[in-house]
C-alpha cells in the first residue's frame, strides 16, 4: 500500500514547533526558517502555514536572544506575507525597525496592531496584540490583550494555549508593578505548561516567580524558582528566562544586604564575552547593577551602564524609565545640592507611571541618603512613607529595610500594618535581614568577621558592612553587646 508523504515545509514546520516547546531555541529557528523556505518554493502551499512558519522562526530566534538572527528571520517573514498589509505586516514591520534601533519608527505600527487586534477573538492574534503593545511600552494594553487571550484559551480547555496566554499576562502584570498578580498567573501558566509539555514555556513561569519572589519575599525562595528556570533556559538556550532569573537572584542578594554579589552577578550576565542577556531586557537589569554598585563601593561599574541606560530610556520601552534613570543619577552624583533634586524630581517621575514599587524604593533610597546628610527630619518623612508604600505593594522583604533606617534617625518605633498600636518591636532580631541575622548568629558564637566570611561564602568587606548596620539597627555599640543581644531569652519564653 502507497502512503503519500507529506508535502515540503509542513515536517519541519511540526518538528519546529515541537522545539518551542521543548527543545534548544536555536534548532527551532533553524527548523521553522527552513520550513518557511520550503513551503514559499512549493506551488499551492497555504499562506497560513508559511505566515506560521515565518513568525514562529521570529519567536525561536527572540526566544534565543539572538539579535541577528532575529533581524533575518523578520526579513524573511515581510518576505512571506508582501501581499498582507495587515497586523502581522505591521508588526513585522515595526520590530525591524526596533531590532535596527529605530524605536521612534516602530512605535506607529505596532500600536496599529495593538489597534486592529485587541478586539480579536483568537489567542494568537490577542497575544500578537500584548506583544507589540509590550514592545511600545504600554504596558495596560499588553494586561488588556493578555487577559483577553487568556480568557479564550481558558474558554478553549486548551492548556498549551493557557500556558502561553498566561506567559503574557504575567510579564505584563510584572512590568506593571502588579506582583501579586504576576505571581498568581505565573503559577497558573507553570502548571498548564506542565500538562501541556511545553518546558520552555514552564521556564519563563518559574523566571518570573523568581523575579516576583524577589519583590514579595520569601527571599530564601528566590533560589529554587530561579534554579528551576536557569536548569532549563542555559540547557535550551532561552536568554529570556536566564536574564530574569538572574536579575531575582542579584535583587535578592540587594535586599538581603549583599550589594557586591549582586553587582558582580549581574556585570557578569550584561558582559559580551560571558553575559547571557537578552537585547531586549538589558534595559530593565541596568539600574539594578547601578545601585548596586554603588552600595558596593564601584561606582565606576554604574557609570560605565549609564549611557546604555540613558538610551533605554530613550526608547521608551519601559514607562518606569525616566524615572529610574533620574534614581540612578542620584546615585552617583556627588554635589548634594544636585543629589536631593534628582531624587526629588525622580518621585514625581514615577507618578505617571503605574506600580509603587519602584516609586517606594526610589523614596527609600532617598530616605538613607538624607539620614547619612544628617537630615532626620527630612529622612524620617521620606523612610514613613516608603515603609508605607511597601507595606501596600506587599513587598515583605524591603519594606523591613525602613524601619531600622527611620530609628537610626532617632524616630520612634512605629507599629507595622494596618493595626496601629503602642506596643514597642520584640527585642530579638526581626528588624534585620535574614542574611544579617545570620551575620548576628556567627558574632554570637565568637567567630572573627573574616571567620564569618569563610562561612557564609562572602567577603570580608561585606561582613564588615553588614556589622555595621547590624549594630545601627539594633541599638548596640559593641559584638558584647551583640552577642547578649542575639543569645537574650526572648520576653515570656520558659
Amino acid at each position: 500500500m502507497e502512503t503519500t508523504a507529506p508535502p515540503p515545509g509542513l515536517v519541519e514546520l511540526a518538528r519546529g514547533q515541537r522545539l518551542q516547546a521543548d527543545g534548544p531555541a536555536t534548532d527551532a529557528c533553524a527548523s521553522l526558517d527552513l520550513a518557511r523556505a520550503a513551503l514559499v518554493a512549493r506551488p499551492g502551499a497555504v499562506p497560513g502555514d508559511i505566515l506560521a512558519a515565518a513568525l514562529g522562526a521570529v519567536d525561536a530566534a527572540w526566544s534565543a536572544g539572538d539579535l541577528v538572527a532575529c533581524r533575518d528571520a523578520v526579513t524573511h517573514g515581510l518576505a512571506a506575507c508582501t501581499t498582507d498589509v495587515g497586523p502581522v505586516h505591521d508588526y513585522l514591520r515595526g520590530l525591524r525597525t526596533l531590532l535596527e534601533g529605530r524605536p521612534e519608527e516602530s512605535a506607529e505600527p505596532l500600536r496599529r496592531v495593538v489597534e486592529r487586534l485587541r478586539g480579536a477573538h483568537d489567542a494568537d492574534s490577542l497575544r500578537l496584540a500584548a506583544t507589540a503593545a509590550l514592545l511600545t511600552g504600554d504596558v495596560t494594553a499588553a494586561r488588556r490583550a493578555g487577559a483577553r487571550a487568556l480568557a479564550t484559551a481558558r474558554a478553549a480547555d486548551d492548556p498549551a494555549l493557557v500556558a502561553r496566554a498566561t506567559e503574557h499576562v504575567a510579564y505584563a502584570e510584572l512590568r506593571a508593578g502588579r506582583h501579586a498578580q504576576a505571581r498568581d498567573h505565573a503559577v497558573a501558566g507553570w502548571h498548564a505548561a506542565r500538562r501541556s509539555g511545553r518546558v520552555n514555556t514552564a521556564a519563563h513561569h518559574r523566571a518570573v516567580l523568581a523575579l516576583v519572589t524577589s519583590v514579595l519575599g520569601p527571599l530564601a525562595d528566590v533560589p529554587l524558582h530561579a534554579a528551576a528556570a536557569l536548569g532549563t533556559a542555559r540547557r535550551h538556550g532561552l536568554a529570556a528566562p536566564v536574564t530574569l532569573a538572574e536579575w531575582a537572584l542579584a535583587r535578592a542578594e540587594l535586599a538581603d544586604g549583599l550589594p557586591a554579589d549582586a553587582a558582580g552577578r549581574l556585570a557578569s550576565l550584561l558582559a559580551p564575552s560571558d553575559g547571557g542577556a537578552h537585547f531586549a531586557l538589558r534595559g530593565l537589569v541596568l539600574p539594578t547593577l547601578v545601585e548596586a554598585a554603588v552600595a558596593a563601593g564601584d561606582p565606576d561599574v554604574a557609570r560605565a551602564t549609564m549611557p546604555e541606560l540613558s538610551a533605554w530610556t530613550r526608547s521608551a520601552a519601559d514607562p518606569q524609565g525616566p524615572a529610574l534613570l533620574l534614581r540612578c543619577d542620584a546615585l552617583l552624583a556627588s554635589d548634594p545640592e544636585q543629589t536631593d533634586g534628582l531624587y526629588r524630581r525622580a518621585r514625581d517621575a514615577h507618578l505617571g507611571a503605574d506600580g509603587g514599587f519602584e516609586r517606594a524604593r526610589t523614596l527609600l533610597l532617598h530616605g538613607m541618603w538624607l539620614r547619612r546628610r544628617r537630615r532626620p527630619a527630612d529622612a524620617q518623612r521620606r523612610l514613613r512613607d516608603a515603609h508605607q508604600l511597601l507595606d501596600r505593594c506587599g513587598a515583605v522583604p524591603w519594606a523591613a529595610l525602613a524601619p531600622a533606617e527611620r530609628r537610626a534617625t532617632g524616630a520612634p518605633a512605629a507599629a507595622t500594618g494596618t493595626a496601629r498600636t503602642s506596643v514597642p518591636p520584640p527585642a530579638g532580631l526581626e528588624v534585620l535581614t535574614p542574611h544579617q541575622r545570620r551575620i548576628a548568629r556567627c558574632v554570637a558564637d565568637g567567630a572573627t568577621n573574616r571567620e564569618i566570611a569563610v562561612r557564609l561564602s562572602v567577603s570580608v568587606r561585606t561582613v564588615d558592612c553588614h556589622l555595621r548596620n547590624i549594630l545601627v539597627a539594633l541599638g548596640v555599640r559593641s559584638r558584647v553587646e551583640l552577642a547578649r543581644r542575639v543569645t537574650a531569652p526572648r520576653p515570656g519564653a520558659a
